[in-house]
């Protein structure tokens, strides 16, 4: 499975087929609108291109974007080698998924500011 950012300047790809796709309700998560497919960094996933990254209340995650289309396409966890998840955002894919991702949806406490 691959996809893009809105203008194609940044690429992923997740090598395989996910389990589920993830709908965090956090107040980030739930502005973007994001189904996360989870992997591990250097294992499943590859994201081609820099990217711009935003980070916010505790800074546990980078939210990674492209800097010419403001396009959210993954994040990674700040504190490398402790968690080292990886996410794309699966809506951004390229083409239809062979099978419907089973939903998973993550319920947080973080607030909006």
């Amino acid at each position: 499975m691959d996809g893009s950012c809105h203008c194609g300047a940044v690429h992923w790809r997740f090598e395989g087929v996910p389990t589920s796709a993830t709908g965090c309700n956090c107040s980030l998560c739930r502005r973007y609108g994001a189904l996360w497919a989870y992997g591990f960094e250097g294992e499943a996933f590859t994201v081609s291109r820099e990217t711009e990254t935003y980070v916010w209340n505790r800074k546990l995650l980078a939210f990674h974007f492209c800097a010419r289309c403001a396009c959210v396409v993954a994040w990674l966890a700040t504190s490398r080698g402790q968690d080292e998840r990886f996410t794309v955002r699966s809506i951004c894919a390229s083409r239809r998924m062979p099978r419907p991702l089973p939903p998973f949806r993550l319920s947080t406490t973080t607030r909006s500011p």
